[in-house]
């Protein structure tokens, strides 16, 4: 875990209301995931990316500290959030995650999308729910759930890291993030089945005991940055190509 960051000079206060419902503690706790490229970048002992910012300007608003929790994988954050260990995190909007966390609005919207090996002969994403065809995914992260309700008839074979588990067990099919999928593939000779077969809404999440009142003054915190254009800045200035939803 990071030392607390230290709140920067008060500025206009945005919400009494807001400032008790997220982190009554008086200091607001945040899990990163480090294991999405797009989203946070730099190391644990100092993250950087759209979702660090989010969170720096959130304090800077609420004038509180901000205490940083990095993890490596987004099941580390949902169990995070679920466990009460933080009070705000960011994750894909899926069915599965709503039994512990409530979510925002989409801040970010980015792509899973499928890779395979040269001479496969899978064309589209429409070709892989078949029987026989095997499918590499980072379990917990939003491809896994999202592949989990949706596959009928291709095995999904979960890992810690999906890259490891497509080559040690000579999968079918590498699933992942747009971007570092394509890199990944651009590297290594894989091709990059289009279109993508999932688009993946990333929100900001908190405790469900936390209630709906807090979800609805944190949506228009995120609502303001979108519309701003402080959130399409972040990712120009990390380098990252992603959608900011409507």
């Amino acid at each position: 875990m990071t030392a607390p960051i230290a709140p920067p000079e008060r500025g206009p206060d945005r919400s009494a209301a807001l400032r008790e419902a997220l982190c009554p503690g008086g200091t607001l706790r945040a899990v990163i995931n480090l294991g999405n490229p797009v989203l946070v970048q730099g190391t644990p002992e100092a993250p950087t990316g759209v979702t660090v910012d989010i969170v720096i300007e959130l304090a800077r608003r609420l004038g509180v500290p901000l205490e940083l929790r990095p993890v490596g994988a987004a099941r580390d954050s949902y169990a995070a959030l679920v466990d009460g260990q933080v009070d705000l995190g960011f994750l894909a909007v899926e069915p599965a995650r709503e039994e512990g966390v409530r979510f925002t609005r989409p801040y970010v919207g980015i792509e899973g999308v499928y890779a395979v090996r040269p001479g496969s002969p899978l064309a589209g994403p429409a070709d892989v729910d078949v029987a026989g065809t095997t499918i590499a995914v980072r379990r917990g992260s939003a491809y896994d759930l999202y592949l989990t309700r949706t596959v009928r008839n291709a095995t999904v074979v979960r890992g810690d890291e999906v890259v490891d588990v497509f080559v040690d067990q000579r999968l079918d099919v590498l699933s992942g993030v747009r971007q570092p999928t394509e890199e990944l593939a651009a590297a290594h000779g894989l091709r990059v089945l289009e279109p993508a077969f999932q688009a993946i809404r990333q929100a900001v999440a908190v405790p469900r005991a936390r209630g709906a009142r807090t979800v609805e003054l944190l949506d228009g915190f995120v609502a303001e940055l979108k519309d701003s254009g402080f959130v399409a800045a972040s990712l120009r200035r990390a380098g990252q190509v992603a959608s900011v939803p409507d």
